[in-house]
């Protein structure tokens, strides 16, 4: 955690206006500070060199000057302004500096270091490139009506000073950008664990809410006849309600993990209970296949099977797990496929939300989906890759 983060009053941010008095002064000074230059033309007013109508419009055309530069510099870091009157500020400081220059003397040829800032600061950089070594021309020209020998002495200051103004200015423009980019990755971060959230939610409910709604049809069938098979049902309900709390619990934390094993196991009851003849793996082979892997399969598998009870109408269901080498290098492949004619895609064998975030897990874990019509009902193929 930096300084900034700890005590957000108390940081500044570069490119920004302030958002307070202490900020509005810190960034005066930061500003006011390059003000030492106008040292020499205050001392040429304040020694009496000039008569007094002469001192009096030095005072207004310095004050005038020193106006135009702040709003420069200071204002158009905030918030840029429009670039012909940013140009226009521009020549307006740099005529001021000439007729003072040429006016009241070479005292004042340190005002073209400002409008060499100013040019740096407030101009696009490809403007600048040349606008900084124009003002450092102009005050050479100016330098021959008034001393060229100081001309000579300053006009390296004026050049430097204008293209360390631009670094400062790209300084000022990358940080605002880091800013933007991080409050960017901010948002797609939640915006991302919002999906992962929901999926989870899509997968994990669905399929204990279906098999909830199997049992309790179960045992409002056999409560008459049978009340000790419905008593069964309805542990079985608590057990599976039970299991969902916590399969909820950890995917709001996200530590949600699902095992292969435990879905097939899963997939056997759910099958069962809404009497469809199910031909599962009992051991399933998943050398090679990493964690994301295998939790991508487990995802896939309770999506399928979700979907083959609650759409599909199927008396039959097999689930095959293979290892297959593709073009692509070694794959695990799990299919799932049913008898039914109703689509275990969705509604309307359309892909669903289910579907769409499963797809998204595969695609995750370096994975696959394909799911589509089959020669007797529908057929869900999930292929992960494995590590040689």
């Amino acid at each position: 955690m930096t300084t900034e983060d700890r005590c957000p009053e108390r940081a500044t941010g570069l490119g920004q206006t302030p958002r307070n008095r202490r900020e509005l002064l810190r960034k005066l000074v930061w500003v006011g500070v390059w003000l030492v230059f106008m040292s020499s033309p205050v001392h040429d007013l304040a020694a009496g060199h000039h008569t007094p109508s002469g001192t009096a419009a030095g005072w207004l055309g310095l004050t005038v000057f020193a106006g135009v530069y702040l709003l420069l510099v200071f204002r158009n870091m905030g918030r840029p302004m429009r670039r012909p009157l940013v140009v226009g500020l521009i020549v307006v400081l740099c005529l001021l500096a000439v007729v003072l220059c040429l006016t009241l003397g070479a005292a004042w040829l340190g005002l073209f270091c400002y409008v060499s800032v100013a040019c740096g600061a407030a101009l696009p950089l490809r403007a600048a490139y040349w606008a900084v070594p124009a003002t450092g021309a102009v005050m050479m020209l100016v330098g021959l009506a008034t001393d060229l020998e100081t001309a000579w002495n300053l006009v390296l200051v004026v050049v430097l000073i204008g293209f360390a103004m631009t670094g400062v200015v790209q300084l000022i423009r990358t940080t605002v950008e880091l800013r933007e980019a991080r409050a960017t990755v901010a948002h797609l971060a939640a915006n991302e664990e919002r999906l992962r959230l929901a999926r989870d939610l899509h997968d994990l409910l669905g399929h204990s809410l279906s098999l909830i709604t199997l049992k309790s049809e179960l045992a409002g069938r056999m409560l008459p006849g049978h009340p000790d098979k419905a008593a069964q049902q309805v542990a079985d309900i608590e057990q599976v309600s039970r299991q969902a709390l916590v399969d909820v619990r950890e995917a709001v934390t996200g530590y949600r993990r699902p095992r292969l094993s435990a879905e097939l196991a899963g997939a056997q009851v759910a099958l069962t209970a809404a009497g469809v003849s199910a031909e599962l793996p009992a051991e399933p082979d998943l050398a090679g296949a990493g964690e994301d892997s295998e939790a991508a399969l487990a995802w896939a598998l309770r999506e399928a099977v979700t979907n083959v009870v609650r759409h599909s109408g199927a008396r039959r269901c097999v689930v095959q797990l293979l290892h297959r080498q593709t073009l692509d290098g070694p794959m695990l492949e799990l299919s799932v496929e049913d008898d039914g004619s109703g689509g275990s895609g969705g509604s309307g064998g359309d892909r669903g939300n289910g579907l769409t975030g499963l797809t998204e897990r595969l695609e995750k874990a370096g994975g696959m989906l394909e799911a589509g019509r089959a020669r007797q009902g529908f057929r869900l193929v999930a292929r992960v890759p494995l590590t040689p």
